[in-house]
């Protein structure tokens, strides 16, 4: 009975193992990409959440969108780089989001 105990726990140890490591599901909706590339933006940017960029890496970004002169570069507490800049001679204010989106108001 006891070597029954203790097999039994083996087992559902090894089981509970393996449900452990298995991946976690990705997400298949294509209409919220992790990064926008240069070519797309999320429609409902700038998008909340976790910001990883640096701020060198926030203003190379913006500029690489056709900005230029950007300033007063800022993350607030949602996770949005701020700033303002120039584009086509007009003074803007700019945002990018977690995404790499890149948006003027």
């Amino acid at each position: 009975m006891k070597n029954l105990i203790l097999a039994a726990a083996f087992v559902s140890a090894t089981a509970v193992s393996a449900v452990a490591q298995t991946a976690p599901s990705t997400n298949s909706n294509g209409d919220t990409p992790a990064i926008a590339t240069p070519d797309s933006k999320n429609a409902t940017a700038p998008v909340e959440g976790a910001n990883s960029f640096t701020e060198s890496q926030a203003k190379e970004r913006i500029e690489k969108a056709g900005y230029s002169e950007v300033n007063d570069l800022k993350k607030d507490d949602k996770g949005i780089w701020n700033a303002s800049g120039m584009k086509d001679g007009k003074s803007v204010s700019i945002t990018l989001d977690y995404q790499g989106n890149v948006v003027a108001k």
